[in-house]
Formats: structure tokens, sequence, C-alpha cells
């Protein structure tokens, strides 16, 4: 997804200045507003220090949920809500949207059952075009985001029309403006944002502008959630301790976030331990649909994490975007958008029994990766969507990313509705969202004959057909049924290396390693052998059937004697405390315990691969002995060296196989035909005899989840906890960097910029700094994990006084510009080509021929023999890949790191869509080999130079556009450019996306 401030027309005109009188002219003609009635309509008012914008999008009313636990006064000390707004001026400003906009006719009145009325919306049906009708729900939120805002400026009426005619518009990839209602962060991800947005303030400063402008204009959401570790298992207290090791690893960037909080308007900090950020979203921050002060609209939000999407189960258009688009838009740029195809997917029947949502997800997604879906919105519809939990839809919506798609989306109907009430809203608020999605025809009845709707292809599973399944053991969509788990096995094991093999030898897979765990207890390991087993993740840990499941599948294990080995590393990290309130009032959490299943977080832990340290003697003994080690999770990602460096099998799994597998302590087992265990009484156990019935999870799930437990828990959840509270940042607006610091730095982006922008650049003569296969993620790119002691970011801690056992994450340290370059291409698993082979986080360094880490190779060292790098040279830089590269989780660093290590250009088969943006985003140029052309068949090793010519003006270029790729062996090529809209072409002639959006900024004044 992309961004713009107004048509593309504007933009091109914005991207063609050249000196700065020119630029001063273009954007003084961008800052234009369309004329107001009210004279304060667009003025800045002044409260203290602060300064609030006369925006629809936030008022008083910053929570609409109408309930006490979500009232202002409640927040009143997590987040800015500006006095200057009275009722009076927000009413005035929804009377000023409507008389100004081209679709006043249209704004209607909403009455309620009992006479008043909730608010005034925009209709869709008084257009009376039939078109509207046929169109996917999907579609229509952005048609209703484009009738709201339209302008004639930044949206347009040719906007909204082709978003009418989506059926024949779709096709021709055009271009629409779209503003999302919210913005959401995790920490994580939220970190290098609010330490963009504070450099951006500096930078602002400099140019002469008002920093304050530098400020987030739109409802931003940020949840605490990756910090977590597990240090601490199978013990009470391993949540206390986990928690007081987090805080004393990320100390400094708490307080950090929790200074942005208070330095920045429109901004709410969830603090640690509250739970995952998708289930808060979805139990908690979800809208459904807004009433700002009596203006309604659909709820819709982008976040920094890719698994945003999960909220789309709730009928909350939702999905993920970098760290860098996400700035924009909280700074009131609309995102500019290729109008999506949307495909339909129909469900019909049930599942059966024992089949759970996990089986269903992975099956889901097997599907729509093999339809292909990338770029795309699914929509799911049918009878069999009736027959599905919400939270079963929002596992399915959850995992989107993993099978291509932006969205997967389920429509509101009565299960939305019911899912509301369960989650503590208001009577009165459920009614007003029913009232208003059933006005604007956005609700789906399945009592009721269905309007035929129009998808661009159509694709149907009959839930029946779903049998239990897990995926590994490194790709999520590689899918295995459990039937048949046993054989794929043995089947990896035979393979060569690659995603579905291992290459161990005949002679050596039946080896059996015997140990003394904690140098005391006899234990042994062999190839499958399950070191890691782990109740994680957004996208089970907030199903309350499979989180139950588990507990029940524990408790029958636990009434037979069954118990799991102490060497596996077992866990459960719920995704908000409301899931520890139905298991603890089930009973069940007790047998979870018995089996080493004991809470040990609120976040998500091991599916991030914030897995901590196997015990020494469990780690000697894989590392010693070469065992292809396993990790079970109920997770969305097993890349290779994601989950846990020594894990090099990682098997997808509902939250009931975890503790099966846990249990059977390998995956090298046909659950049909062999025993799970031995009971007390010395029978075999099998996996039929541990695994509860549907009916069995229905009826604890309808008897233990309950609305007080998510009005308990949201109460306090904006309380924070003592430590938390007891932070103690500063009140200054600009941030007080510290050059100490090794986890908040300022950046570099902004050094030397002026108002002009700097153009189009080419790349001449550059090497090849790495040269890759398919499937290269986020993961490989910039590691989430641990830093490994022999690493560059290694060095630089240490350095600095950093004790190895203080090193922390490289998600932890995404503040610091320093660290995360050090940590680019830094996974111990990437294969680079230029290696021949062999496996880590180096590369060839070309003029040399000499072997160094990635980072040494592209910058400067001190080393006299390493003077001539890259960097330090002044020589461009380039990367080979194949298919999918940047795959994996919405990463701005897998942007930022090459482009501060010097890569200008990506020339890939194919992106994935977000990371394809952020690299246009940090100004490195995405390019795609021909359809069936790629390093391989045109005999590219990356031995050799590269030029890239681009025209110098940046009118001279176009979305799509053909380049020639030259090489200095005499070999040349042609590529498509991935500039994909018009806006983008811009943000490339400003040198990247935040330059851009400061000098737009600046300019207004």
């Amino acid at each position: 997804m992309y961004i713009t401030s107004g048509t593309s027309a504007l933009l091109r005109r914005a991207s063609h200045s050249s000196s700065s009188r020119t630029g001063k002219r273009v954007f003084s003609s961008l800052s234009k507003k369309p004329a107001s009635p009210s004279p304060n309509s667009n003025s800045s008012h002044s409260v203290g220090n602060q300064q609030t914008r006369s925006l629809s999008y936030f008022s008083a009313a910053r929570w609409s949920h109408g309930v006490d636990w979500k009232s202002p006064a409640s927040l009143a000390s997590q987040i800015r809500i500006s006095s200057a707004f009275s009722d009076t001026l927000l009413h005035r400003k929804i009377a000023t949207m409507a008389s100004e906009n081209a679709f006043k006719g249209i704004f209607t009145s909403l009455p309620k059952p009992g006479g008043g009325e909730f608010g005034k919306f925009y209709s869709l049906p008084a257009l009376n075009d039939p078109r509207i009708d046929k169109l996917p729900y999907s579609i229509r939120i952005l048609l209703e985001s484009a009738i709201r805002n339209c302008d004639g400026f930044q949206v347009t009426k040719a906007d909204v029309e082709k978003i009418i005619d989506w059926e024949k518009t779709s096709p021709n990839q055009v271009e629409i403006p779209f503003k999302p209602a919210r913005v959401l962060l995790q920490d994580f991800t939220g970190v290098p944002v609010v330490v963009d947005l504070a450099c951006m303030r500096n930078a602002m400063n400099k140019l002469g502008g008002d920093s304050d402008k530098i400020n987030p204009l739109v409802p931003v959401d940020l949840v605490i959630d990756h910090s977590v570790q597990v240090d601490i298992a199978r013990t009470e207290n391993a949540v206390h301790e986990n928690q007081k090791l987090e805080f004393e690893r990320n100390k400094e960037r708490f307080a950090f976030l929790k200074w942005g909080s208070n330095a920045f308007q429109n901004m709410l900090v969830v603090p640690p331990g509250s739970g995952i950020v998708h289930q808060v979203n979805l139990e908690y921050l979800a809208r459904v649909v807004f009433n700002n002060e009596g203006l309604l609209y659909p709820d819709s939000v982008v976040g920094t994490d890719s698994h945003t999407t999960m909220i789309d189960g709730l009928g909350v258009a939702g999905w993920g975007v970098g760290g860098i688009e996400a700035e924009a838009a909280m700074l009131g740029q609309p995102m500019s958008m290729v109008l999506p195809g949307v495909v339909g997917f129909k469900l019909s029947g049930k599942l059966l029994d024992g089949v759970t949502a996990t089986d269903l997800v992975l099956t889901v997604t097997q599907i729509l990766r093999k339809h292909g879906v990338v770029g795309k919105f699914v929509e799911f519809y049918g009878a069999g969507v009736g027959e599905i939990s919400l939270a079963d839809r929002a596992t399915i919506a959850n995992m989107s990313p993993e099978y291509g798609a932006t969205m997967g989306f389920f429509p509101v109907d009565k299960v939305t509705l019911q899912y509301l009430k369960l989650t503590g809203r208001s009577d009165e608020t459920v009614s007003m969202i029913e009232a208003y999605l059933r006005a604007n025809n956005m609700f789906v009845d399945y009592s009721e004959p269905q309007q035929e709707r129009v998808y661009s292809s159509y694709l149907h599973l009959d839930l029946g057909d779903v049998v239990p399944c897990v995926s590994g053991p490194k790709r999520p969509h590689d899918r295995v049924p459990l039937k048949d788990m046993k054989d794929d096995w043995h089947s990896c094991l035979d393979s060569k290396v690659g995603f579905k093999g291992f290459a161990v030898p005949k002679e050596t897979q039946e080896k059996v390693v015997k140990f003394l765990f904690k140098g005391e207890e006899p234990a042994e390991l062999k190839h499958g052998s399950v070191v890691i087993a782990a109740i994680t993740s957004c996208t089970n840990t907030s199903n309350p059937s499979v989180m139950l499941g588990a507990g029940l599948v524990a408790k029958k294990a636990c009434e037979l004697g069954l118990k799991v080995k102490p060497w596996v590393k077992t866990s459960l990290a719920p995704g908000s405390g409301v899931a520890t309130k139905y298991l603890q009032e089930s009973g069940l959490q007790k047998y979870l315990n018995e089996q080493g299943f004991n809470i040990v977080g609120y976040g998500c832990t091991t599916c991030i691969g914030n897995s901590g340290d196997l015990e020494k003697t469990v780690g000697d003994a894989i590392t010693e002995n070469d065992i292809v080690a396993a990790a079970v999770l109920s997770g969305n990602r097993n890349f290779e060296g994601r989950v846990h460096p020594l894990t090099r099998a990682n098997y997808l799994a509902s939250p009931p196989l975890v503790v099966a597998y846990a249990i059977a302590g390998t995956v090298n087992i046909d659950f049909d035909k062999e025993p799970i265990g031995v009971s007390k009484d010395g029978k075999d156990v099998y996996f039929r005899d541990i695994w509860p019935s549907n009916e069995e999870v229905a009826e604890v799930v309808q008897n233990n989840v309950l609305p007080e437990m998510f009005k308990s828990t949201y109460k306090a959840i904006t309380t924070g906890n003592p430590v938390w509270n007891e932070l103690a940042v500063a009140a200054e607006k600009l941030y007080s960097w510290d050059p100490t610091s090794t986890y908040i730095h300022e950046p570099p982006y902004f050094e030397g910029m002026t108002m002009d922008p700097p153009g189009p650049h080419g790349v001449k003569d550059a090497y090849c700094l790495l040269n890759f296969g398919n499937s290269i993620t986020t993961d490989h790119i910039s590691p989430a994990g641990s830093i490994n002691r022999d690493s560059p970011a290694a060095k630089y801690l240490m350095e600095r006084g950093v004790d190895s056992r203080q090193f922390n994450s490289y998600g932890s340290r995404r503040g610091n510009d320093e660290i995360m370059a050090r940590g680019t291409f830094a996974n111990i698993r990437i294969l680079n080509k230029l290696l021949n082979g062999e496996v880590g986080p180096k590369t060839i360094h070309i003029p040399s021929g000499e072997k160094l880490t990635v980072f040494d190779a592209a910058m400067v060292t001190l080393s006299l023999s390493l003077s001539q790098k890259y960097k330090s040279a002044g020589q461009d830089t380039i990367i080979l890949a194949g298919d999918e590269y940047g795959s994996g989780s919405s990463r701005d660093w897998a942007a930022k790191g090459p482009m501060l290590l010097g890569v200008k250009a990506v020339i890939a088969k194919s992106f994935e869509r977000i990371h394809r943006s952020n690299l246009v985003g940090m100004g490195i140029v995405p390019l795609c080999f021909k359809s069936g052309e790629d390093a391989d068949t045109l005999g590219l090793t990356g031995h050799e130079r590269y030029t890239i010519d681009l025209p110098s003006s940046v009118s001279d270029l176009r979305p799509g556009q053909d380049i020639t790729v030259k090489t200095d062996t005499g070999k040349q090529f042609t590529c498509t450019v991935r500039f994909d809209t018009e806006v983008e072409l811009a943000y490339f002639n400003h040198g990247g996306i935040l330059q851009y959006v400061i000098r737009q900024l600046a300019a207004k004044q």
C-alpha cells in the first residue's frame, strides 16, 4: 500500500520541482485547502504547548464503545485529549464537511428505534447505482471512505467512480486514495516509528519549520507485546520473572515509548504485560463502526505488523503496512493504493469432529497460496461462514500474510454482533453498529436470500473436507495432513537441503544421543525430537476453542499418567488476560501447568523468536551431534532460523496438537498407529485417548468464556502496572538524544536535507552484494531474534561495554540504526549463492575476493586490509534475488538496513507486497526480471558489475516502466521497474517517503 497527499497530477507536479523557488511554489499549491464556511475549521488552536487540528478523525470521544471502562476518563493518563474541541465546534465541523463534500446529497440521518438518531452518515443506497449492489463488501468500505473524504483535492469524484466501477477498473490496476480511520503499532515496529517521528521533528526544525506539525492526526494505538522472552519456563513464577527481565532489558525503550505517548497527540500506549496487539485490537480497540460525535463511518486500520489482518475477521478492514507508510498515514497523508481484485472464497458445510480452526486456516493458506492472491483482497462468503465462530474467522484472517493476500475479510453478521456483546461492548453500541451497517448495505444476514456479488475469481471449500494437519518444517504453507506426518518427516530427512529437506544420511537417521539433562537426569535426543513446544502467537491464543481444547488434552493426559519430558521447553503465552481467566475458571490451567505449560507472559514470545535459551545440556547435545531438533508451536511463522537457532525443523500446529506433540516428544510419529505414551497402569495410550470431541470443547467454552472477563481485563489494562507507572520521562516535545545509548539513536536519514528534492538516481557499475534464491524473508534480511556473539552487532555492543547477557534481541534494538545496520542480513541460516552452498551471514567482496560478513563487505572497518570496501569506496551495490523476496513480517528495517549499507537496487523475480513498498519508501529501486527469466537463466553469477540507467527527470519515468540493465561482461537484460504508482515516483524523486512528507509539511508554512 502507498501513501499520497493528493491526486496523481498534483503529485507529479510536486515531484518535478527542481529548484527551491519552484518547489516552494508547488508545495504552496499542494497545501491549499478548499474554502470553508467556518473561519476556524482549518486553524490551529494552542492548548498549552499543544497544537490540535480540526479533523473529524479525533475528538473528545476518543473511544466509541459507549461504556464506562472505555471512556476518555479512564484513559486520561494514557492519551492526550484536546480541550479545544467543544461539542459545538465538532458538530459544526461535521456540517462543514458535508457542505464541502461533492456527495453532500447522500449525507443522511440514522434514526434510533426508540426515537432520536445515532448520527449522520453517507448513504451508499442513496446513490441508486446498481453497480454498488454487486460490489464485494470489502470494496464498499473503500467506497464509503472515498465518498466521505471526497473534497476534490485529496479525493476526487473520479476516484469514487473508479471504485463504483470496480468490476471494470480493478483489472486495470487503477490507483485510488484511501484514508484509514486509525493506525495500530506494536513495540518492535513502534519504537522505530516513534524514533523516526522524533527525528522528523528535528529535521523540521533545521528546515525552519514548526516541529509540532509532526503529530499523529488520526488515532494511534501502540501495544507493547514483542519484548517479553521465555527466559523462565515451567514454573509458577515464570510470568513475574520474565516480566522483571523484560523491564530490565527494555527500560530505556519503554521510557522512550512513554515519552512518545506524552509528546505526541492522539497516541495511546498499552503497557507491557497486557496482551498481544492483535488480540487487544480484536477484543478492545476495534470500533467496527466509528461514531465521532455524530459522524458515523466504518472502522478501518493499517498496522505496522503484517498480522493486523486478524481484525478482518471482525468485519473491520485492516492490513499491514511498513512503519514508514504508517508514519505518513499518521501525519494525515491518504494512502494511494492499487484498487485490488477480490477473490471470493465460498465456504460450505461444517467442520468434522476433532478438526480445529488451526487445521482450517492451514488448509485455507495452502489453497490460497496455490491460487495466487498477492495484492488482492480475499472475501469469505457462503453458508459455511455462518457455521464458524468469530474467533475461527479471526484465525483465518490473521494468516492473510501467509497466503499472500492484503486482507482475508469476513463481513459483519449476527455472529459478529454476538462476539461484540461477549467482549463487553454495550447493547447500545452494538445496536448502533447493526443499524448503520444494515442501512448502508454492509451487513450480511445468512437467514435471508443473498444478493449475488461479483468477484475477480472464485474458490470453494467444503469445511467437511478439512482434516487435522500441521505445516512445516520451514514454511507456513507447506501443509502436512496429520496422518502423513511420519512419512513426510522421513522424506524431509532424505531430501536435499531445502524447504522440505535436511539431507541427513540414511545411516545416521536413527542416531540416538544420550546425555544428562542439567548434568543430572538421563535424557536422549533423536532427529525429530521436540525440544520446544509453545502455545503462542496471536493466531491461536485469541481463540477459546483451541486454548481450552489444549487444556482438555492436558487434563486427559494427566489423568492417564502421561507427562512431558523435562528437557522439552514448554510455554504458554496467552494473547490477553481474558484467556488466563477462562483457563483458570474452567480448572484446566492446573493440568497445563502439570504438563509444563505454565503461563510465561503476555506477548508474542516463541512465534517471533523470543523463545529464550535452551538448557545448556540440551543445546550442546544438538550442536555436538548435528541433531535436527524440532519445535512445535501454535504460531503463524516457522521460517528457518526464526523460532530458535537450534531448531531446524519447526511445525505450526493447533494448541491441542502442541500439547500432544510435547507429550509424544517427537514429530517422528504416526498418531493413528503408534502410542503417544504409556499410562500409569502400563497400558499404551494413543492420540485418540487424549483428544477431546467438539462437543466437549463447545461445552467448556460455553460455560467459561464470559463477558465479565473481558470487561474486568480491559478496565485494568489502561492503568498499566507499577513498574510501568513508575517510569519517569521528560516532558519536552523534542527528544534529547543520548549518544551513548545502544537502544535509541538518532538515524541519519535527514542529514544534509534541503527543500530541494534530489531527483531520481540510477546505478553505475554496481557490485553485487548478495545473490539469493527464492523465498528470502524479512527474517533473513533483518532478523528479530537473538544477537549472535560473533556478529558485527555483538562487536559494536561489546565495544560499548554491553555484556553478552544484556545483548537482548535485534527486535528490541530497532530504535538504534547502528545496531540494525550491522544486523542486516545477519541471519545464521541465510543462503547466499556467492558462497557456493555455505550457509551463514557472509558474502564475497567481489573486488578483493575476500569472504566477509555482509556488514564488513558493505561498510568501512578499521582494518587496513578492509579499507576499500564498497561504501567507503563510494561504490554502488545491488542485490539479486528469486521469487517472493521480502516475504514474512512487515519489517521496515528490512528496507532501512540495506539502504544504510548502500544498496541502490534489488533485482528479483517477485516481491512481497509490503516489502516492495518499503524499498521504495527508503529510496531503493525494486526491479523485476521478465517472466521466465531470473539470474540463473540469464547466466548471471553475481560477479558482474551492473549499470541501471534511469532518466534524470522523474517526469520521464512512469509506473511499471521497462528498463535495460547492463553488465560489464556485455550481457544486458530488460527489467520492470516496480514503482507501481505515480505517488511512489514522487517518493523516489524526494529520496524517500519521509523526506517527501517533511518537505510538504515544511512548505505549508
